[in-house]
């Protein structure tokens, strides 16, 4: 007994609970926005890309920059050894192949060449062996190109680079406001709509009752009856598909804000009062598109590989440079300094080089074409959007006469109803009817609204979309007509 009051107790308590946990989240379009580009994986993924494409261009600044090195080594050995070099004036020659390989030094004590090595000679000619004794070694400029082919390229390319990750990541963000514009207004649609078809199916179902009566009263025959009985299975039949398709943009909606809680969208849609000219939407597209900035970028990339190709005919000049520090100085062989320039300048190398400067410039000019042609696209795309907006407008207005003569029209066919002056048919067709302009009313709200998000994706400006939302002129649409 004391099992199953604790039991029943336990279940009160948890009652409250589980409605909790099933009360939908209310969260308005403003919120929404915050949430979705805030956690959204997309916009996550461009900003590491954006990153990476960052530190590439800064790596890529280190190249161009002197190369600097340390080394060390040190050689002990138990007896000196000392060569007289005082009388070699001509040409050194093969001499550290000689003095290496001539078994007066053992091999275990010959350092390798990483330490023996001079910067500017190679493996190293002369070995220190006079020990105990230390060098250091400095490595201070690599060979470096003065003139011709230098890294020119390299750098704008990763430049580029940077800025085409930021773009994409505009891209992705912009494209992502629209789909959550799209799935938000979305699920208040459809559960507007559920509304609509509830009230079909408890109108239909009021006017059974009365069709019930009144065929028991002999008022009307029995196939009114059965065509009130038909009408309510198909209201029940829909009102059922409705909720379904609330279920379904449900789990959409989620899946862009990243959660699983069920939402209830609070902020109503809207038509505006006054739209900008089409060609203020264009000119924004010409500066913020992003896919017309990534265009762009491409088309300044291969005009830099144009002028890397260029480089490849003029002569190239290196320079090189090295010192080193050591505790006994063989001054006649081993210099503590060195310095060298060099120029290569190629005459002939099959035409090589000519046909991939051709190529290059064959390439921007396939650039700019694929640019002219987005521009044209993009401004094409505006224009059908533009023109959209205002056709939903001017449906607003003639949908918003016929919900007031649909209202009307069902009050009098219901009283005449009642009196036997108007069959069942007439009736549901009027309650039908109310419900159809009513769908058509917030379907044209959402197009509208939709039109816009994607109007202001393709002028590059998706973040406006809560400020026209703000806007003065901007007529919220609600369930029924104000």
């Amino acid at each position: 007994m004391n099992r199953v009051i604790v039991s029943f107790f336990a279940l009160l308590a948890a009652a409250p609970l589980a409605a909790q946990e099933q009360t939908p989240r209310v969260l308005s379009l403003d919120e929404a926005l915050e949430i979705t580009l805030s956690g959204s994986p997309v916009i996550e993924a461009s900003r590491y890309e954006e990153k990476a494409a960052q530190q590439e261009r800064r790596a890529a600044i280190g190249l161009r920059m002197p190369q600097i090195s340390v080394g060390g080594a040190y050689t002990y050995l138990g007896k000196d050894i000392g060569f007289d070099f005082n009388d070699l004036k001509g040409p050194v020659g093969n001499i550290t192949h000689d003095i290496l390989g001539s078994g007066l030094i053992p091999t275990e004590l010959i350092p390798p060449d990483s330490a023996t090595s001079h910067p500017g000679h190679g493996s190293g000619l002369v070995p220190d062996i006079a020990g105990p004794q230390s060098r250091i070694r400095r490595r201070a400029g690599n060979p470096a190109d003065l003139y011709g082919r230098q890294d020119q390229h390299g750098q704008p390319c990763r430049e580029n680079h940077e800025k085409t990750a930021v773009e994409q990541g505009n891209q992705n963000r912009n494209a992502l406001v629209s789909e959550l514009v799209e799935r938000y207004y979305g699920l208040a649609l459809a559960r507007q709509v559920v509304e609509v078809r509830q009230q079909v199916v408890d109108g239909v179902g009021q006017h059974l009752k009365d069709a019930i009566a009144l065929e028991q009263n002999g008022m009307i025959p029995h196939s009114e009856r059965l065509y009130v009985e038909f009408k309510m299975a198909e209201a029940e039949r829909e009102l059922q598909n409705a909720r379904l398709q609330v279920e379904t943009i449900a789990s959409a909606l989620n899946n862009t804000l990243g959660q699983q809680a069920e939402v209830l969208p609070v902020t109503t849609m809207f038509v505006l009062g006054n739209l900008e000219d089409v060609a203020y939407y264009k000119d924004l597209a010409a500066k913020f598109n992003p896919l017309l900035s990534q265009v762009a970028l491409k088309r300044q990339l291969a005009k830099e590989g144009v002028r890397l190709q260029r480089a490849n005919f003029l002569p190239q000049v290196a320079a090189m440079g090295g010192a080193s520090f050591y505790n006994y100085q063989v001054t006649k062989i081993m210099p503590r300094w060195a310095v060298g320039v060099g120029v290569n300048l190629k005459i002939f190398d099959g035409l090589n080089r000519e046909y991939k400067y051709s190529a290059a410039k064959q390439t921007v000019k396939q650039v700019e074409v694929l640019e002219m042609k987005a521009g044209k696209d993009i401004a094409v795309l505006i224009e059908k959007l533009y023109n959209q907006m205002n056709n939903y407008a001017n449906q607003m207005k003639s949908i918003d006469a016929s919900l007031a003569f649909a209202e009307e029209y069902l009050k009098a066919k219901n009283a005449a109803f009642l009196e036997g002056m108007s069959s069942s048919s007439d009736l549901v067709d009027a309650e039908l009817n109310l419900a159809k302009v009513r769908t058509e009313r917030m379907q044209t709200a959402y197009n509208y609204d939709v039109a816009l998000a994607k109007l202001l994706e393709a002028a590059g400006i998706s973040d406006e979309f809560i400020s026209y939302l703000h806007r003065t002129d901007a007529r919220p649409i609600h369930f029924d007509k104000e």
